[in-house]
Order: C-alpha cells, then structure tokens, then sequence
C-alpha cells in the first residue's frame, strides 16, 4: 500500500519526514498522514514525490500500472485508496458514536439512579417526622424529670 512504501522508501534514502515535506512543499503533519495511511497526495503530488524519492510512482502505489505518464490510471488508483481510507474512517466514527451513546446513557441512568435515590430519602426523612400520634409523641419528646 502506500503508505507503507512511502515510508520505506523514504526511510531507505535517508530523508525525514520533514526533509521531504520541504522538498515537495508540505508540512510535515502531511507526510506524517501520507505514512499513516489517512490521507493520500492528489496526482500531480505524488509524481512529484516519486521524482523527489527517484523511484515510478507504480512504486510507490505497490500496484502495476502499465503506463506510468497516463495520469488518469494514477489518479484511478489514489482514488480507490481514498475510497478504502474513507471506508476506515466512516467504521471509526460509527464505533466512536456508539461508544460515546453507551457512555452518556450509562451517565443518564446513574444521574436518574441518584436522584430517585435522593428523593426516596428525603421523603421517608421528611414523612418521619410529620407524622406524630399520642403514642408516639413520648419517643419524639422524651418526658421532663
């Protein structure tokens, strides 16, 4: 894939991550992407790196294209990386979405739990001591010696 080859062919030669940003005019946070496999260069990138690593930009892709000039097949194969990168991405923020709906679920309930708590206590506090008969009223007041 790659960014695996981007990062071993990069490696191979001797650059940085900064190194090469600055010869093909990015930030470094890009090539960091590029090598993470969370984003890929457009077209005219890419050619630019192969001749910046002074290797085919079929290299670099990891897959046979027949005619390395024909942009349109270059640009074929970065889009179907894009679509698999998109792919990964979607799945990440569906688990992110269901994890963070569990947790404020779980927070809600405790919230409901502790209220109902407090509630039940204070009223069981409350009805205690409101309710005062004859017989009890020596237990509440205790007699003066």
């Amino acid at each position: 894939m790659f960014s695996e080859n981007l990062k071993t062919i990069r490696k191979a030669k001797g650059y940085t991550q900064e190194e090469l940003a600055i010869k093909v005019n990015v930030v470094r946070q890009t090539v960091s992407k590029w090598e993470k496999g969370l984003s890929v260069p457009d077209a005219d990138v890419l050619s630019h790196i192969a001749e910046v690593l002074e290797v085919s930009v079929s290299e670099l892709l990891g897959a046979d294209i027949k005619q390395e000039d024909s942009k349109n097949e270059v640009a074929e194969q970065l889009a179907k990386i894009s679509e698999q990168l998109a792919i990964k991405n979607r799945r990440s923020k569906k688990i992110w979405r269901i994890i963070g709906i569990i947790l404020l679920a779980i927070i809600i309930v405790n919230i409901i739990w502790v209220t109902v708590g407090m509630i039940s206590f204070n009223s069981y506090k409350y009805s205690e001591k409101s309710i005062v008969t004859e017989e009890n009223v020596e237990e509440i007041l205790p007699e003066e010696k």
